[in-house]
């Protein structure tokens, strides 16, 4: 049930929705979030979260060690020209169903005082109100969470921006036991395969590709080590299928409404970041919304999103071209170190310019020597 008044209202019961919920109402806030579908809500997605990610839920009161998950320790590329892969140096990454986490976060938002209201739409939105599920209830703050294509986005002024890539992506799982403690990210022309551990006996596997036309099963063809260890493995439950989008907008506040996780923006999913995004912008929001104004966020926003859409962008120049890829991953192979550092800078961990001049040149060489 919807009430009256509320600190802060959040349109929008997902992750992100559910994350921002939970870390206003940590700062003191009464909150509202209302989403016109049912708990526990499902999406398309490749299902891990990175380690700046785990840390941010942990924050939020999700303890990922009592569900049903799985930890990776790093990342493992593989194409028909080699393999690169690397170790995260700060803490492990997690996959868990998307089911799995929407439960947790619900719970959690529940143990902190907010106020669910599922099966209820958000109609419009303003600065200081909402009407949702027919009622008009009065908001400090106003939150848009409605995913990348919310339609409050415009109603609040906010849709200013430019979508640069729009790709496709399906999802499926296997009863099978992770055989890698990393997550691999397979390549080939048509796409990339992610393969994710998500339970004891279960791994996850999304297809992304820039052709709306591909099959699942046809696709899985051109990853032949991948298909090797999914021949004959039973599937469990359905398949899943969404769009990929790369988008930024001119703004992500106006007065005192705010948008947030794929609404405000987002970096293509070869990045893997799109949940630790999301809790890490919940985060600065709530911080925001505590000190009265929300011009920090949108600065944090900046720098939150700007590492993760640069390094979509780079990894979409190796999609884009065959060639190119081969010889990358051949310098990956020569000088396997690039890679452990572009993981470190992925992750947060170093900056860009601690790579160093050396061994970019380093590794330049050993591409063009490919």
């Amino acid at each position: 049930m919807l009430i009256r008044d509320t600190d802060v209202f959040i349109a929008g019961g997902g992750p992100a929705g559910l994350a921002a919920g939970i870390a206003a109402a940590q700062r003191g806030f009464s909150v509202t979030v209302a989403d016109p579908a049912r708990a526990p809500i499902d999406k398309a997605c490749g299902e891990g979260i990175m380690p700046d990610g785990v840390a941010a839920l942990g924050a939020l009161g999700v303890d990922w060690s009592k569900l049903d998950a799985a930890p990776f320790e790093g990342i493992r590329f593989v194409d028909a020209a080699g393999e690169a892969s690397a170790r995260f140096s700060q803490g492990a990454g997690v996959g868990m169903r998307r089911t799995v986490l929407h439960s947790a976060l619900t719970a959690a938002a529940e143990s902190a005082g907010v106020q669910l209201a599922w099966g209820t739409r958000v109609e419009t939105a303003r600065q200081g109100e909402v009407v949702a599920g027919g009622k008009t209830i009065r908001s400090r703050f106003v939150v848009c969470a409605d995913g990348q294509n919310s339609p409050l986005r415009a109603m609040v002024g906010l849709d200013a921006g430019k979508v640069y890539r729009r790709r496709f992506g399906f999802r499926r799982h296997y009863k099978i036991r992770p055989w890698s403690p990393l997550v691999e990210v397979h390549w080939a022309k048509c796409g990339q395969a992610y393969v994710t551990p998500v339970g004891a006996d279960e791994v996850c596997v999304a297809f992304i590709t820039r052709d709306q036309h591909a099959k699942f099963d046809e696709a899985l063809g051109s990853f032949p080590e991948l298909q090797k260890r999914l021949a004959g493995q039973a599937q469990s439950g359905r398949m899943m299928g969404g769009v990929t989008v790369t988008r930024r907008l001119q703004a992500v506040t106006r007065g005192r409404v705010a948008l947030l996780g794929d609404a405000s923006g987002s970096a293509d999913a070869i990045t893997g970041d799109g949940l630790s995004l999301a809790f890490q912008q919940a985060t600065a929001l709530a911080d925001a919304m505590a000190a009265g104004e929300l011009g920090e966020y949108q600065r944090k926003h900046e720098r939150i999103s700007s590492l993760p859409r640069r390094m979509g962008e780079l990894m979409l120049v190796m999609d884009g071209s065959a060639r190119l890829r081969s010889r990358i991953f051949r310098g990956f192979r020569g000088f396997p170190e690039m890679f452990e550092k572009l993981l470190l800078v992925h992750t947060r961990t170093i900056s860009p310019l601690q790579i160093g001049v050396g061994d970019c040149m380093r590794f330049g060489w050993s591409v063009l020597q490919g």
